[in-house]
């Protein structure tokens, strides 16, 4: 086991480089910068003329490194990551990039971990409900569910809910994970029910998103289980059809759910993002943007770079899961005869 884990990070160390490379090139590629973003500030808003204006954002650029070939910037940046775990410094935010990054991925992870536990738990239930009562009315509800899921998209679904609590049910202080009584004020129970009552939109259609696959996944799994000759055998033995469910096809129609947790992080992560930037919530997705917006370079190339890294553990606790799940799975080759 441990031998697996040191062979997958050791693999992982090179993936995540060339992501770096890939993803500060790209983040690059497009005309402009933070300087351009300081001109426009100093003009629209400071009344500066288009000279001055210029000159102090080529003076703002020289400053920062702005000016310097693009494989400088970027090796600046990597060694400073590798060497002093120093992300950079966040032009916009005017702090250091770790400092955005510790305030708000801990929100984005927490809030991806509670859909995906959502997700996994009542789709997996409905999967097994509706394979066990196949071509009934329930399995027809539930295949209508997960097609919706599956279709409608998640910044739709986040449209009409902010339409419907603004503009129907008059619902005040949208965009924040508590109301303004409770900005500093310590932890308890009023404060978790008033944090529920701000994320659950956000919470609720990314649960509708990886429900409806887990849903499909574990019903198609499940029929093809029950039908196994093993199945059958238990059933011959008398055991009851709960426990042959149970006991014997469940644990074997899970193998490629669990396999699946290898992306799930990464996909509910993405799709809290996308509804995150909807709602406005100070969480990955609105940094992501905002700092592209503006030139922000560094702010956006580590956060792509910790997506990227969620996918690559997600995959090693996937394989960890699954030997743990069936023993017959082996791990680095282990007691391979």
């Amino acid at each position: 086991m441990l031998r697996f884990l040191v062979t997958r990070v050791l693999a992982a160390l090179p993936v995540l480089l060339i992501l770096s490379v890939v993803t500060f090139g790209i983040i690059q590629a497009p005309p402009g910068d933070y300087g351009d973003y300081i001109r426009s500030m100093l003009i629209n808003q400071g009344g500066a003329t288009m000279e001055e204006a210029e000159k102090q954002a080529d003076i703002y650029r020289e400053q920062n490194g702005l000016n310097d070939p693009l494989p400088v910037q970027y090796v600046n940046w990597i060694t400073g990551i590798v060497t002093r775990f120093d992300f950079g410094h966040s032009l916009y935010y005017n702090k250091p990039v770790g400092d955005v990054v510790a305030e708000r991925l801990p929100r984005t992870v927490l809030l991806a971990l509670t859909c995906h536990f959502f997700a996994s738990v009542i789709g997996i239930g409905m999967g097994i409900i509706a394979a066990t009562r196949q071509y009934s009315w329930i399995d027809t509800t539930f295949g209508v569910i997960s097609f919706l899921g599956m279709t409608v998209p998640r910044f739709l679904l986040a449209l009409i809910i902010i339409y419907i609590l603004a503009f129907k049910l008059n619902v005040q202080e949208l965009g924040s994970f508590f109301s303004s009584r409770y900005g500093g004020a310590p932890w308890s129970w009023d404060k978790f029910v008033n944090l529920v009552q701000h994320v659950w939109p956000v919470v609720f259609i990314a649960t509708f998103g990886g429900l409806a696959y887990n849903m499909r996944v574990m019903r198609a799994n499940l029929l093809d289980v029950l039908n196994s000759q093993y199945v059958e055998t238990a059933r011959a033995k008398g055991m009851s059809e709960g426990a042959v469910i149970m006991k014997h096809a469940v644990p074997n129609a899970l193998h490629p759910l669990i396999a699946y947790q290898g992306v799930a992080l990464p996909y509910m992560l993405t799709g809290e993002i996308e509804v995150a930037i909807v709602f406005g919530l100070a969480t990955v997705g609105p940094a992501i943007v905002g700092s592209m917006a503006v030139g922000d370079v560094y702010v956006t190339a580590t956060f792509v770079l910790v997506l990227a890294a969620t996918l690559i553990i997600g995959n090693i606790i996937a394989d960890l899961l699954l030997a743990a799940v069936d023993p017959r799975v082996r791990l680095g080759g282990e007691n391979r005869e």
